[in-house]
């Protein structure tokens, strides 16, 4: 029977997780990042993946990096015949790739060489890209570059945000591999080169990044914002204190005001300025201190003094 070690840490990777148990692979670890602070007390939490693990009765290893590691040399002397990542969250050293030998594998979220790196999903939402998908490829010293197995595209919608698409991209991963794994076993395998000159990276989401310069399209921001949901979150700041916008829609309305002024108060929403005179609703926010809320609760409460002029910068 064929030997696998799994490594991955978020939601993401459970159900790929849980078919290759299903499946009747033996599993002999499964590799996750160490737990987390969470929340605003700060409480040490599990990764999913480790959840999972726990929950299906698997060995769990979690080394805060691999490189050089106690936890490597224990990987190492398990022997795989095969290591499967998804969105592990660390690069794996060269003796480790080497180990296995039907090579390393991984579920990558995005349509490869296009949006390499850890936030493949994230970045295709942000440039308004209207596909994506999953490629499983073998994996290399460099960052995700190795050769191809198999890909799978899907559209993404208007109203998708990188939340949505995880869900669905951990599915079609799920399929994709079940489908793939024995044609890897059995060495039957495609195995395609990626085109260097069509390569584009996805790194993790920086702080920059997340917030909303509203001189941009109403187009651009709202593909931001749906972007950064439900995590790390849109931000801009009124009155210098940081306001995060959950979520809203592109409007109608048109103005020749500074972008980032709120031109229109609603009962439900409010409208700020964006470039090109275009303009977006503002749907839902949390404004510091304080829990998510509806605008129209904000408007109702905190948010009763906003009036039209007021500068979002």
């Amino acid at each position: 029977m064929t030997s696998i070690v799994f490594m991955g840490t978020p939601d993401f990777s459970v159900p790929i997780l849980r078919m290759i148990q299903e499946e009747g692979y033996s599993i002999q670890a499964v590799v996750t990042q160490p737990d987390r602070p969470v929340g605003r007390k700060r409480v040490l939490t599990p990764p999913p993946v480790k959840k999972a693990a726990v929950e299906l009765g698997l060995p769990v290893i979690q080394p805060e990096r691999l490189k050089g590691s106690e936890e490597l040399k224990q990987i190492i002397d398990l022997q795989p015949d095969l290591i499967v990542t998804a969105a592990f969250g660390q690069l794996l050293p060269k003796e480790l790739l080497e180990t296995p030998r039907l090579g390393c594998i991984n579920v990558h979220a995005s349509l490869l060489p296009k949006y390499r790196g850890g936030a493949p999903i994230h970045q295709a939402v942000i440039d308004g890209e209207k596909e994506t998908g999953v490629t499983i490829m073998y994996m290399a010293e460099k960052l995700d570059a190795g050769d191809i197995i198999a890909k799978q595209a899907m559209p993404i919608e208007e109203d998708d945000t990188t939340g949505t698409l995880f869900d669905k991209l951990s599915i079609i991963g799920r399929d994709l591999l079940k489908d793939t794994l024995p044609s890897i076993i059995e060495g039957t395998n495609e195995r395609i080169p990626q085109d260097e000159s069509k390569v584009s990276f996805a790194r993790n989401i920086s702080r920059e990044q997340e917030r909303i310069d509203w001189s941009q399209s109403s187009t651009a921001i709202y593909n931001q914002i749906r972007g950064l949901h439900p995590w790390p979150i849109a931000y801009t700041t009124l009155d210098n204190q940081n306001v995060k916008i959950w979520w809203a829609k592109k409007s109608t309305a048109t103005h020749t005001e500074k972008p980032g002024t709120v031109i229109a108060i609603g009962k439900k929403s409010f409208t700020v300025a964006t470039g090109e005179g275009q303009a977006i609703d503002i749907l839902d926010l949390q404004p510091a201190g304080k829990k998510q809320m509806e605008a129209v609760n904000y408007l109702n409460g905190v948010g009763s003094k906003l009036q039209i002029g007021d500068l979002f910068e």
